[in-house]
């Protein structure tokens, strides 16, 4: 018996609300960081509505890690 995603309801306002506006993802910022937050009550791999945030999250990780280790490089 499957469970229903628990952020399903998030990720239909998203859908809504990118066609109201033509898809630009900047008219959606508040209904996307719901999303992010509804995600972020859940393990990974919980929601599969979350699996695009969640990829984003381990790219943005990878980014901050990666970023830290070359700061120190740049002095003269």
């Amino acid at each position: 018996m499957s469970q229903k995603d628990p952020c399903q309801k998030e990720a239909c306002e998203i859908q809504k609300c990118l066609q109201a506006n033509n898809y630009m993802e900047s008219k959606c910022e508040a209904v996307l960081k719901e999303m992010r937050k509804c995600c972020g009550r859940y393990p990974p791999g919980r929601s599969v509505c979350c699996s695009g945030f969640e990829l984003e999250e381990k790219e943005r990780q990878k980014q901050k890690s990666a970023s830290k280790g070359t700061q120190g490089s740049h002095a003269e």
